[in-house]
C-alpha cells in the first residue's frame, strides 16, 4: 500500500525512476480498488464510482508507467507500445545511475 500512495504523491512527476515494485503494487491496487468500485457501482445501481476512479488516476497512471521506462533505461513514451512496455515493466532496471536519474534500489529514504 505504501507504493499506492507514494505513486499517488508523486502526482504527475514524469521524472526519475520507479522500481518494478513500485509499478506493480501499483497495479496491483489499482485492480483491487477498480473491481470494488465496479461492485459498489452495480450494488448501489450509481455507475459513476468507477469512471471518476479512473479519471483520479489517470495520471498517476502514465507517471508511474514512464518513470518504469526510465528505470530501465527507455525513453517514456516506450509505454505507448503495448507488447514491448510490458517486457520493459518486468524487466530488471538499470543498476546504478542512468540518464533519467539514480538508481531507486540503491536511494535511502
Amino acid at each position: 500500500m505504501n507504493y499506492y500512495l507514494k505513486v499517488l504523491q508523486n502526482y504527475a512527476v514524469f521524472s526519475g525512476r520507479a522500481r518494478r515494485s513500485e509499478y506493480w503494487y501499483f497495479v496491483l491496487f489499482n485492480v483491487i480498488f477498480t473491481f470494488v468500485l465496479m461492485g459498489l457501482d452495480v450494488t448501489l445501481g450509481l455507475g459513476f464510482l468507477n469512471s471518476l476512479y479512473s479519471l483520479v488516476v489517470l495520471v498517476p497512471s502514465l507517471a508511474v508507467g514512464v518513470r518504469r521506462m526510465h528505470d530501465v533505461g527507455k525513453s517514456g513514451w516506450f509505454f505507448i507500445i503495448p507488447i514491448y512496455n510490458l517486457i520493459l515493466a518486468v524487466s530488471e532496471g538499470e543498476q546504478g545511475d542512468n540518464e533519467y536519474g539514480s538508481d531507486p534500489k540503491t536511494m535511502v529514504f
